[in-house]
């Protein structure tokens, strides 16, 4: 399979999409399960409980569910308003949430609480940049509230009318869901399905085809890969490897160069696994802090090995901080748990 596929089924009784380049899968998502607090959801939420010392406050999202907002000054207990899940909770503890919403689209994203129009960087035709500008300020100027927008890359080479369709419609939703205040915690907008996902963010490159079709995970080879994605170990080029096991505290990764052992192999397997490793956690679905037990090298290659990274880290849609070298010589990263780790999913 030649060239970049996105693929539309089902897999453990949920919808999923699959992003495949030649042949190969690079991303992986499903749509939310069923009372699951999932990222971009959209509650109205009653504060329940300050966390002294912590600047944070517990929410009531109804239905049993909490939520944990930081920065939470100036809220007072027993107070309504309006959060949304931020990334997947950790086992145990209250959903992150945030009091800043937005309501995403493909070539826009509507912010309630940040009113201005701004355009992607990316855009740097100055004509198309005031363009977009005016198309915005034309759609949300008209709106009860002025909201914010956010013109995204895509808006670029996407018809007009397209764009003014999708900021109607996105401010007409973000309109009635900052306006409903009034009752007790519940959902007031669901998290995006794999389906909305695909449109809003897989088309940038634009996808050479689009299939959508009941069983194509199983005769196109991706249920192989996926199965391959449950284990822990992940063969690398060059014939290194590397083991990623989440534990209670973190995501553990240790590279190994496999059976060369001339004094490159270390390096050559470090940038191998540097490579795949934002790949192979997207599919896996692994957030939270990561720590990489890198294979020995001398500390001038390190420097390689983090450039090689940032490199793969430039292209991941998952929010992920370099947190650098620790005194052991491992690498530490910090990624948003947006997505459901995928041993769950398949459980």
């Amino acid at each position: 399979m030649k060239g970049h596929l996105v693929i539309m089924d089902q897999l453990a009784g949920r919808g999923a999409a699959a992003r495949l380049v030649d042949g190969r899968l690079i991303d992986l998502i499903f749509d939310p399960s069923d009372g699951t607090l999932s990222p971009g959801a959209i509650y109205r939420a009653k504060a329940t409980r300050a966390m002294k010392g912590q600047g944070g406050l517990v929410v009531d999202l109804g239905q049993g569910g909490r939520g944990y907002l930081r920065g939470a000054k100036g809220i007072k207990e027993g107070a309504t308003l309006l959060v949304q899940v931020g990334t997947y909770a950790e086992q145990g503890k209250a959903a992150p949430v945030m009091t800043k919403l937005v309501f995403k689209g493909r070539n826009a994203i509507i912010t309630p609480d940040n009113p201005g129009i701004n355009v992607a960087r990316s855009i740097r035709d100055a004509n198309v940049a005031d363009g977009l500008r005016e198309i915005a300020h034309e759609v949300i100027g008209q709106a009860a509230h002025s909201f914010g927008v956010i013109l995204r890359s895509a808006a670029a080479t996407n018809p007009k009318e397209q764009i003014i369709e999708e900021l109607t419609n996105l401010a007409a939703l973000a309109e009635t869901v900052t306006s409903d205040l009034s009752g007790p915690p519940e959902l007031l907008l669901d998290a995006p399905l794999a389906a909305d996902v695909v449109w809003c963010e897989w088309g940038d490159p634009v996808p050479d085809e689009v299939i959508e079709e009941t069983g194509s995970f199983d005769h196109l080879g991706i249920l192989d890969q996926i199965d391959a994605a449950q284990g822990p170990k992940v063969m690398l080029a060059g014939g290194g490897s590397m083991m990623i096991e989440p534990t209670t505290a973190l995501i553990a990764v240790d590279v190994n160069t496999g059976p060369d052992m001339s004094l490159a192999a270390g390096l050559k397997a470090n940038i191998a696994a540097a490579k795949d490793l934002p790949r192979i956690l997207r599919i896996k679905g692994l957030g939270g802090q990561i720590v990489i037990d890198f294979a020995p090298v001398p500390k001038k290659d390190r420097r390689v090995i983090e450039q090689a990274l940032r490199a793969a880290l430039k292209a991941c849609p998952v929010d992920t901080a370099l947190v650098g070298w620790t005194p052991l010589g491992h690498f530490e990263l910090q990624r948003k748990r947006e997505r459901q780790p995928l041993n769950e999913v398949l459980e």
